[in-house]
C-alpha cells in the first residue's frame, strides 16, 4: 500500500471524547487514542497530549503537514466554538500553533457522512426490511453527547455533504407517555429539541421522566449506566428508558427520511447506538420508523442500517482532506485567491503586502476588521480598500464576501487537458467539463455592484457602442444584435480603423463597451481613451489586473487562461457572450413590460417557431419571454 509524504492527523472530536489518530496511508490508521476532554484545557493541549505519546519507528518525530478535524458543533468562518464544550478556537491560528500547512475543520457528522460510500458491507448491519436505491439520497443521524444529522447527495461522480443541525429540529411527542416526557423537560428547558432527549444527557433526562411519571424517588444515574442496566435487564426502569429512547430516534430517523427523500438509506452513527448490538434490533426503532401513516409504504422501502466500524469518522475526515489537498495541487487556493496569485506583479509594493497577508492568513482576513488587517499588513487603511478594488471588489465587504464563498465552496474548479489519443466521446465530454468549470469559475468572481452599474449606464445611454477584435469579434456582434432588439441606438465595431473613428464622435451620454480576454490590446486602449476623451463612459468586460480593467469606469470580470497558440479561446469567447447575456437580461428586466412583449412579437423563424408554440408538459414550465435573450445570434 502507498504511503504519504508525511503522516496526516485526523481527529474525533466530541462533547466527551477527542480521538485522535495518524493516517500514513490511503486508509491506514495507526496509533489511534481516545483522550478525554475534561483532561485537557483546550484543543491545543489536547493534540500536544496525544502527539507527545505518539512512538516514531524510525526514530525521531516525523514532520505532520496535514491535519483534519471532525468537531461535534458548525464549522463557519474561521473561529469554532463547540455546542456542547466549552473549548473555542481560531482555525488560522491553531494551524500556526501546531505548525501544519493545511488544517481542515469540519462538523463530525458532515465527515461521517462522506466516509459512508467508502464503508464496506461488514462496516454495518441493516435492521429491518427495504432496499437501498442506488445513486440515491442517503441520510445519517447518530447519538452521542449531542445528537448529529446529514446527508449525502449525489453529484456525478461523487457526493455533497450536508452540514446540518437537524438535531435541534423541536421534539414532538407520539404519545401520553412521551407527552408526559416533554411536560418534564420543560420544567427546566425552554426549548425541547430532539437532541435533549436522543443523546447521551437525553437518556438521563428520559430516566427523570419516567421515575416521575411513575412517581417513583430515583438517585441519579449516567448514561452508560441506563444502558448497562437495560442491556442486563436489572432494571425495569432503565429497560423502558431505553425503549423509548430507541422509539424516538426512529421517528426521528423518519422523519429525515421523508424530509431528505433519503432512498438510499438512513444510517445510525454516533456512539450510543452501535453499542447497543441485537437489542437495538429488537427494539421500537424499526416499527416506529415505519409508524408514519399514509407514508408507511414509503418509509418501509427504506432500509436503515447501523454504523459498526470503530474509524467510519477518520475515513470521512481523510476523504474531506484528500479532496482538498487535491483541489490546492490542481488550482491553488480559491478563486479570489488564484485571482491573487495572478495579479501579485501588478501590485504596488504596499498592496503586496496585503495580498501575502489574505495568502498567509485568508481565514483571519474573513473575520479582522479593517484596521487589523492594516496593522498586520503594515500598510494603511485606504491601502487595504485600494487592494480590494484592483481585485474588481467594491470594498472590503464585498472582498470579504467572495473570499468567504471561495473559502467554503464544495465545487471544485478544474481544467482537463484535452489530447490527441482522446475519442470523440472522451473529447466532447472534456470540452464540455472545461466549459463548464470555467463558467463555475466565473460565477465566483461576479460582483452584484458591477453588475448594476453596468447595467444602469447601458439603459441611461443615449447611443451603445460595442468594441472587439478578432476571436472576440462575435461577441460584440452578439451584443449589437441583442440591444438593437430592444430598439436601442448601438453599434458593433471590430476593425480597429473604424474603431478609432467611431470612438471619436462619442459624446457624454454615450456608452463604450470594450470585449477584450487580456485587456492588453494598444488598439483597444486607444478606443477607451478617446472615449473618455469625449465624455462617454466605458463598460469593459476583461480580465483583472488587466490595463484596460484599470481603465474602464465599470469593469466585469472574466479571468480565464487559455493558450491561444495551440487553440482557438473557445472557452474564453462563451463565458464573453454570457456576460452579455447577463446585461441583457438585467436590461430587459428594468424596462417596461410593453417593451418586453414588443421584444418578442417579432417574426419568428423556424428555430424559434416550435418553441414558443410547445404545450408544456406537467411539472415543466414554459421557458418566459426573457429566455430568447441568451439564443446567441449566428
Amino acid at each position: 500500500m502507498p504511503r504519504f509524504d508525511s503522516p496526516r492527523l485526523l481527529a474525533d472530536i466530541g462533547g466527551t471524547y477527542a480521538r485522535f489518530t495518524l493516517e500514513i496511508g490511503p486508509g491506514e490508521f495507526t496509533q489511534t487514542a481516545s483522550l478525554r476532554c475534561a483532561d485537557h484545557a483546550d484543543f491545543q493541549t489536547a493534540v500536544q497530549a496525544y502527539l507527545s505519546g505518539l512512538s516514531w519507528q524510525d526514530g525521531g518525530p516525523q514532520q505532520i503537514a496535514h491535519a483534519a478535524v471532525a468537531i461535534a458543533n458548525p464549522v463557519e468562518g474561521d473561529r469554532v466554538r463547540m455546542t456542547n464544550y466549552h473549548w473555542q478556537f481560531s482555525i488560522d491560528d491553531m494551524r500556526q500553533r501546531l505548525g501544519l500547512d493545511t488544517l481542515v475543520v469540519v462538523n463530525d457528522f458532515t465527515a461521517l457522512a462522506m466516509a459512508l460510500p467508502r464503508l464496506a458491507e461488514v462496516d454495518v448491519r441493516q435492521v429491518g426490511g427495504g432496499q437501498a436505491r442506488r445513486p440515491s439520497v442517503i441520510g445519517l443521524l447518530g447519538a452521542g453527547t449531542g445528537l448529529g444529522v446529514s446527508g449525502l447527495i449525489p453529484a456525478g461522480e461523487g457526493w455533497i455533504a450536508l452540514g446540518t443541525e437537524g438535531g435541534h429540529v423541536n421534539f414532538g411527542p407520539r404519545d401520553e407517555r412521551e407527552m408526559d416526557i416533554l411536560k418534564f423537560a420543560w420544567k427546566t428547558l425552554d426549548h425541547v429539541s430532539y437532541e435533549r432527549l436522543i443523546s447521551g444527557p437525553g437518556l438521563e433526562l428520559i430516566y427523570r421522566a419516567l421515575a416521575d411519571r411513575h412517581g417513583r424517588t430515583v438517585q441519579p444515574l449516567t448514561a452508560p449506566a441506563i444502558t448497562q442496566q437495560a442491556l442486563d435487564e436489572q432494571d425495569a426502569l432503565c429497560l423502558e428508558t431505553l425503549e423509548v429512547f430507541c422509539g424516538l430516534l426512529g421517528t426521528a430517523a423518519a422523519n429525515l427520511a421523508v424530509t431528505l427523500g433519503s432512498l438510499g438509506g438512513i444510517y445510525i452513527g454516533g456512539g450510543i447506538v452501535p453499542r447497543l448490538g441485537e437489542y437495538f434490533d429488537r427494539s421500537p426503532f424499526r416499527e416506529r420508523f415505519e409508524d408514519k401513516g399514509r407514508f408507511r409504504d414509503y418509509v418501509a422501502a427504506i432500509p436503515t442500517f447501523v454504523i459498526t466500524a470503530e474509524n467510519a469518522t477518520f475515513k470521512g475526515a481523510s476523504a474531506i482532506l484528500e479532496n482538498q489537498l487535491r483541489n490546492l495541487q490542481a488550482s491553488p487556493g480559491s478563486a479570489i485567491l488564484g485571482q491573487i496569485r495572478r495579479a501579485r506583479s501588478e501590485l504596488s509594493p504596499a498592496e503586496l503586502r496585503v495580498a501575502d497577508l489574505v495568502l498567509a492568513q485568508p481565514r483571519s482576513v474573513l473575520n479582522d476588521p479593517i484596521a487589523e488587517i492594516a496593522r498586520a499588513a503594515g500598510v494603511s487603511q485606504p491601502t487595504v480598500i485600494r487592494f480590494c478594488r484592483s481585485l474588481g471588489c467594491e470594498g472590503l465587504s464585498d472582498f470579504k464576501l467572495r473570499l468567504a464563498s471561495g473559502l467554503t465552496g464544495t465545487v471544485p474548479v478544474t481544467h482537463t487537458q484535452v489530447n490527441t489519443n482522446d475519442s470523440m466521446l472522451e473529447l466532447g465530454a472534456k470540452v464540455l467539463g472545461n466549459t463548464a468549470s470555467a463558467i463555475l469559475q466565473v460565477r465566483s468572481h461576479l460582483n452584484r455592484d458591477t453588475i448594476d452599474r453596468a447595467t444602469d449606464m447601458l439603459l441611461a445611454a443615449s447611443r451603445i457602442e460595442f468594441f472587439a477584435l478578432g476571436h472576440y469579434s462575435v461577441v460584440a456582434q452578439d451584443a449589437q444584435f441583442k440591444f438593437l432588439r430592444f430598439g436601442m441606438p448601438c453599434g458593433a465595431y471590430t476593425d480597429p480603423r473604424l474603431q478609432l473613428l467611431a470612438a471619436d464622435v462619442l459624446r457624454e451620454g454615450d456608452v463604450a463597451v470594450v470585449i477584450s480576454s487580456g485587456g492588453r490590446l494598444p488598439e483597444l486602449i486607444s478606443v477607451v481613451e478617446k472615449a473618455q476623451e469625449r465624455g462617454a463612459k466605458v463598460v469593459a468586460i476583461t480580465a483583472s489586473q488587466s490595463p484596460l480593467a484599470k481603465k474602464a469606469d465599470v469593469t466585469l470580470i472574466v479571468d480565464h487562461i487559455e493558450d491561444i497558440a495551440t487553440h482557438l479561446p473557445m472557452v474564453s469567447r462563451i463565458l464573453h457572450l454570457l456576460v452579455i447575456d447577463i446585461l441583457a437580461v438585467g436590461v430587459a428586466m428594468r424596462r417596461s413590460p410593453d417593451s418586453i412583449a414588443a421584444l418578442t412579437g417579432g417574426p419568428e423563424d423556424e428555430d424559434t417557431k416550435p418553441a414558443r408554440t410547445a404545450m408544456a408538459a406537467p411539472g415543466v414550465s414554459t421557458a418566459s419571454p426573457l429566455a430568447r435573450l441568451t439564443s446567441h445570434s449566428r
